[in-house]
């Protein structure tokens, strides 16, 4: 096989483990901010899921920041790492 074949296979390999993000209703989004006000007032570690290119992931942890400019939450695990999430990427928050 050529190597332009060969890239071209690997690409499309690639892109059939993309799923396409899910539309979120502002209902959602009112049950997030509620969830939000209340782990941060009580200290309570959450579980995120979030669509981050074409792949959906998970992190736990507390929230130590909301940004509400840039939209984004600034979350510590207890392993003390950091992620930062953007709000319209959040599919799903969990106690």
């Amino acid at each position: 096989m050529l190597p332009e074949h060969v890239k071209l296979l690997r690409e499309y390999n690639e892109g059939l483990d993309k799923v396409e993000k899910p539309v979120l209703d502002e209902q959602k989004y009112e049950e997030f901010n509620e969830i939000i006000c209340r782990a941060m007032e009580d200290n309570i570690t959450l579980q995120f899921i979030y669509y981050q290119k074409g792949e959906i992931k998970k992190f736990l942890g507390n929230i130590h920041y909301i940004d509400g400019l840039k939209g984004e939450l600034r979350i510590i695990s207890h392993a003390s790492e950091k992620c930062i999430l953007k709000l319209v990427n959040i599919i799903e928050i969990e106690y």
